[in-house]
This record gives C-alpha cells, sequence and structure tokens, in this order.
C-alpha cells in the first residue's frame, strides 16, 4: 500500500509506502482510569514509542477512545472525545501538525465484550472497553 505526500508547498509530489497494518485499528496501550481523560506518564511514553514514529512517516491518523459502559451513553461519548483530544494535544505539544490528526470519540457504541448496560461484569472487563487506537487515514 502506498500513500502520496506533497513534500513542500507547491513542490514535487513523492510516493510513501504505509504499512497495510496501520490501516486498520492499532490499539495504544493506555489505561485509562474510570472516568478520567489525563494521560498518565506510561500513557505519554507508549503515544511516544508506538505513535510518533507513525506521523514522522508524514501521514495522517485518527485517533479513537472508547469507554466502558458505566454512566451515561451522552457523558461516555464526551468523555471518549475528551480522550481522544487528551492524546491529540499531547501529539499537537510534541510537534505534530493538528491538521494530519483526527480525533473520534465513540463512547460505549464499540464495547470488545458483553459488557454492556445492565451486564454485571469485573473491574477487568470493563477495562479492556477503555481503550485508544489509532490508524493511518491518509
Amino acid at each position: 500500500v502506498t500513500k502520496e505526500v506533497l513534500q513542500t508547498k507547491g513542490g514535487l509530489t513523492t510516493w510513501k509506502e504505509v504499512e497495510c497494518t496501520l490501516l486498520e485499528y492499532n490499539d495504544l496501550n493506555i489505561t485509562w482510569n474510570l472516568g478520567s481523560d489525563v494521560l498518565t506518564p506510561a500513557a505519554k511514553s507508549e503515544i511516544d514509542a508506538k505513535l510518533l514514529p507513525v506521523l514522522s512517516e508524514g501521514v495522517s491518523v485518527e485517533i479513537a477512545s472508547h469507554t466502558d459502559s458505566r454512566g451515561t451513553k451522552a457523558n461516555n461519548r464526551d468523555l471518549s472525545e475528551r480522550r481522544a483530544q487528551a492524546v491529540t494535544n499531547y501529539l499537537i505539544s510534541k510537534g505534530v501538525n493538528s491538521s494530519r490528526i483526527v480525533s473520534s470519540g465513540y463512547g460505549e457504541s464499540q464495547l470488545l465484550n458483553r459488557c454492556s448496560d445492565g451486564v454485571s461484569c469485573t473491574e477487568r472487563e470493563h477495562r479492556n472497553n477503555r481503550r485508544t487506537q489509532f490508524r493511518v487515514i491518509q
């Protein structure tokens, strides 16, 4: 899979290769605390190790954040948007142009397991749904 990247404004267009696996959602190993949108030092290290090298290739990415099912759907959508924005803000602070990042909050709409409203689940099962992912979009 290749991607067309404009190297300089008004300049020549060149081709860059992008790994196919990066076009699918890739997990960032960020453990979000219940109800929190604060990036921990460990989360920042994960972003530095996994996401910054991808962005150094000149591609654009989508940051997709999710919540567990606890709380209202509206609050979870808002929380997931704040989590995605926290990652975006961190990337911008590292020098990434904001035009290369799309942040999406999916709330509890894409649960990985059976832990929907009214289902009794362990904390570990709920934590699996509180995740942030990325994928190359261009």
